[in-house]
């Protein structure tokens, strides 16, 4: 198995194609939020659970790429929660 220091090297392709476990919570107001625990500060919002899934689907990848190309951290791998 490999550690997150020996995927550091991974392209970028690699980690878009993650399927990463999300957490959706119906507003009160109408419409869902979505998370996604393991990328921090990764989360949209949709006015139908449908808009949501697109929308979170667009922000992680964007969380994904900008990491990615900023080189500054590491991107999570996506832990053992059921994922989506």
């Amino acid at each position: 198995m490999k550690t997150n220091s020996q995927l550091e090297n991974q392209p970028l392709e690699y980690y878009l194609s993650l399927k990463y476990p999300m957490s959706i919570y119906p507003e009160d107001d109408g419409g869902y939020t979505v998370i996604i625990p393991d990328l921090p500060g990764c989360m949209t919002q949709g006015e139908t659970l449908e808009e949501a899934l697109e929308n979170i689907n667009e922000a992680r990848e964007l969380w994904i790429e900008t990491v990615y190309e900023s080189g500054k951290k590491s991107i999570p791998l996506p832990s053992k929660r059921i994922a989506i």
